[in-house]
C-alpha cells in the first residue's frame, strides 16, 4: 500500500508543472475573461448607498427621497475620478444624457455644503427612465455585455430585444467571420484533399518530399508568411508581375485589401491542418480497393465517389472542423492583408480589449467565439474517437 501510494505521488509530482502551466496560463485567463464578461461594478463601486436605498422601488412612481438623498452622499463621496468616469460612461450606454447630467449634478454636488435638491439642479431627475438606468446598472452581474455581443439588449420592461440596425455590428461580424472561415475551410478541402491523395499514392522519397513541402511552413512565423503574401499580392508582387508577362491581364489585378486576398493568405496558412488528417485516413485505406472497383466495371470518378471519398470523409471531416476553428480566430493575417470590410471579429475583441479598454465588451465577444469554438472541438473530437474505434 505505501509502495502504491508512493507511485501515485510520485506520478502527480511529475505532473504538477503541467497543472501550474494549465492553471495560470489556460484556466486564470478564461475564468478572467469569463468574469469581466458578465460583471459590471462600475456604478455599484460608485453609488453603495443608492443601491440600499432603491431596494423595494417600484420603477414606475417617481425616486423616493431616501434614493435622492443616497445618490447625493454617494457623489459627494466620489473623490476617484477614473472610477466616476467608468460609471458615468456605463450610465449613459444605457440612457443618453447621463454625460451631461452627472456633470452637472457632481459640480453642484460638490460645490454645496448641504444636500442640494435634485431637480433644482436639473428636472430630468424626476424622470423614472433615468432612475431605472441606475437601478438595473446597480447588479454586480449583467447579461448585457453577452446580449450585446450578438446584437441584443433588455427594453424598458426587462425582455431581450434586438438593438437598432445603426447601434451595433457584431452579428455582421461574427457571420462574416463565419463566412471567411468557410471559405478558406473549402480552399484547403479543394487544394488539401488532391494533394493528401497523391502523397498517399507515393512513397519513399517523394512522399518524405510532399510531406516536408506541408510541414516546413509551420515551422516559420505566422507574421513572416502574412507579410511574405503581402508582397506577393501587391499590384507589382510577383503574381500580378506573372500575369502581366504572359498577357493574361491588361494591368495589376487587385489581390490585397480585399477579401481575395484574405482567403488566399488563409488558405496557404492553414492548408497543414487540411491536408495531414485526409492523409492520415488515406493511407490507412487498403490500396487495392480502387483497382477492385475498376475490375467490377466502375469508372475512375464512379470508383472515387463510391469508395474512396466515403472511406475518407472522417479526415475530411476532421480537417474541416480544424480549419474552421483555427480560421474564425484570426487575427494578423485579415488585419495586415484585409480591408475594413473584411475585419473578422477577433480585430473587434482586439478593439474592444485595447483601443476603447471596454474589457467586458472584450470578454463577452471572446466567450461566444470559444463557446462555439468548443462546440466544433466536440464535434472533432467525436470524429477522432470514432475514428480510433474503427481502427
Amino acid at each position: 500500500m505505501k509502495r502504491r501510494i508512493s507511485k501515485n505521488l510520485g506520478a502527480l509530482l511529475l505532473l504538477a508543472p503541467l497543472f501550474l502551466f494549465l492553471a495560470f496560463f489556460f484556466i486564470w485567463p478564461l475564468v478572467t475573461m469569463m468574469s469581466q464578461a458578465v460583471s459590471d461594478t462600475a456604478v455599484l463601486r460608485i453609488l453603495p448607498q443608492t443601491a440600499r436605498a432603491s431596494v423595494g422601488w417600484d420603477r414606475q412612481a417617481p425616486p423616493t427621497p431616501e434614493m435622492k438623498a443616497a445618490i447625493v452622499a454617494d457623489l459627494k463621496a466620489a473623490d476617484d475620478t477614473q472610477a466616476v468616469g467608468d460609471m458615468v460612461r456605463r450610465l449613459n450606454s444605457a440612457q443618453s444624457g447621463f454625460r451631461t447630467l452627472m456633470s452637472k449634478t457632481i459640480s453642484a454636488v460638490k460645490d454645496s455644503e448641504t444636500s442640494p435638491d435634485l431637480a433644482s439642479i436639473d428636472p430630468r431627475w424626476e424622470k423614472p427612465q433615468f432612475w431605472i438606468a441606475i437601478v438595473d446598472a446597480l447588479s454586480p452581474l449583467t447579461d448585457r455585455n453577452l446580449l450585446a455581443a450578438v446584437d441584443l439588449t433588455r427594453d424598458s420592461s426587462g425582455a431581450i430585444a434586438s438593438m437598432p440596425e445603426d447601434s451595433s455590428a457584431n452579428r455582421v461580424i461574427m457571420l462574416r467571420t463565419f463566412w471567411i472561415a468557410a471559405l478558406v475551410t473549402l480552399a484547403c478541402a479543394a487544394i488539401g484533399f488532391p494533394y493528401a491523395m497523391l502523397m498517399a499514392a507515393v512513397e519513399g522519397w517523394k512522399r518524405n518530399l510532399l510531406l516536408a513541402a506541408v510541414l516546413l511552413p509551420l515551422w516559420t512565423s505566422l507574421l513572416v508568411r502574412t507579410a511574405a503574401w503581402f508582397i506577393i499580392l501587391q499590384e507589382k508582387g510577383l503574381i500580378n508581375d506573372l500575369l502581366e508577362m504572359l498577357q493574361l491581364t491588361d494591368g495589376p489585378v487587385q489581390l490585397i485589401f480585399n477579401r481575395v486576398g484574405v482567403v488566399i493568405a488563409m488558405t496557404h496558412v492553414l492548408l497543414p491542418f487540411m491536408v495531414l488528417p485526409v492523409y492520415s485516413v488515406l493511407i490507412s485505406i487498403p490500396k487495392n480497393l480502387m483497382p477492385a472497383a475498376a475490375s467490377l466495371g466502375a469508372k475512375p470518378l464512379r470508383a472515387f465517389l463510391r469508395v474512396l471519398l466515403p472511406l475518407s470523409v472522417r479526415g475530411l471531416a476532421s480537417g474541416a472542423l480544424l480549419v474552421f476553428m483555427s480560421a474564425i480566430g484570426y487575427y494578423i493575417t485579415p488585419a495586415l492583408i484585409g480591408g475594413p470590410s473584411d475585419q473578422m471579429i477577433s480585430s473587434v475583441i482586439a478593439f474592444y480589449a485595447t483601443g476603447s479598454a471596454n474589457w467586458g465588451m472584450a470578454g463577452a465577444l471572446g466567450l461566444v467565439l470559444l463557446t462555439v469554438t468548443i462546440a466544433l472541438y466536440a464535434v472533432y473530437g467525436w470524429l477522432s474517437a470514432d475514428d480510433a474505434r474503427r481502427a
